[in-house]
């Protein structure tokens, strides 16, 4: 299938597990009924962005929220990548990204590889270290429509890992994340657009609405970058989703006219997973 529809569902997070899941299970629904193929959720759609909400919301692969999002991908028929969610696996804490296909069956687990420790000089302060375990694999897995990345947040801003995706055959690289009102005006829409262009990909990146009154403020500004480099299509900061057809055979139009990945020098450099 050369063209499918992706929904971007940029959702508020309350510090309440069942609403946040309720409230995604229904999105599923209204998207998957409008003819979404693939419905993404942010970073921490069913958790606050804080340390001191994910150990006590986190749960073993297969607990609620996990099957919860796998029944809906089955009753609906879409694949769904659930955000992420704090995810226990042996007394550690993991970021943790999983997608679903059509029929409910786990496509991919992703824990988060590079965690967000930062300290800006007036803006944001974050500590994910305190809490979280980084993964450390790199994450591609085969749909109907192609091969697809998946990544988290701040693994974006780390080029090698989207081109050892791209590398590895990906033509779509998903992204749920969470940029605050420090690095988001800043850098989310550039990181997107240059992964995008530089891998000559789709690079969909979805965020969590922006609560002022939470103790994290997300961004917002879900995106989707093209192969070529452009915004596709972007949100604001409200809570709301939207639908954008990615066309695969775009992809292989750039591919071919530019055809940048061919002309890596792997005699004179190379990028390999250890």
């Amino acid at each position: 299938m050369a063209k499918f529809m992706a929904a971007l569902l940029q959702t508020s997070v309350y510090d309440n597990k069942e609403k946040n899941v309720k409230n995604a299970v229904g999105l599923i629904e209204k998207v998957a009924a409008e003819g979404a193929d693939i419905a993404v959720f942010p970073e921490m759609f069913c958790c606050p962005y804080d340390n001191s909400f994910f150990r006590k919301f986190a749960e073993e692969e297969g607990g609620f929220i996990y099957t919860e999002m796998k029944n809906a991908a089955k009753k609906f028929g879409i694949y769904v990548v659930a955000g992420t969610m704090p995810e226990l696996f042996e007394g550690r804490v993991y970021n943790t990204a999983y997608v679903f296909d059509r029929e409910g069956r786990q496509n991919a687990r992703h824990r988060k590889m590079h965690l967000f420790d930062i300290d800006v000089k007036g803006g944001q302060y974050f500590k994910e270290s305190d809490t979280f375990t980084p993964g450390k694999d790199v994450t591609v897995f085969d749909t109907q429509f192609c091969r697809m990345g998946i990544a988290v947040c701040y693994d974006i801003r780390f080029p090698e890992l989207s081109r050892l995706m791209a590398k590895d055959g990906a033509e779509v690289i998903i992204v749920p994340g969470a940029f605050n009102m420090t690095t988001g005006p800043a850098h989310w829409e550039l990181h997107f657009r240059a992964r995008a262009l530089d891998n000559q990909v789709y690079a969909i990146g979805v965020a969590p609405a922006r609560d002022m009154e939470a103790s994290y403020h997300s961004y917002g500004n879900s995106i989707v970058a093209s192969p070529w480099g452009s915004v596709a299509c972007r949100l604001d900061e409200k809570e709301g989703y939207i639908l954008q057809e990615i066309d695969l055979d775009y992809v292989k139009k750039i591919r071919t006219e530019l055809p940048l990945l061919q002309h890596v020098r792997d005699d004179v450099y190379q990028l390999k997973k250890i």
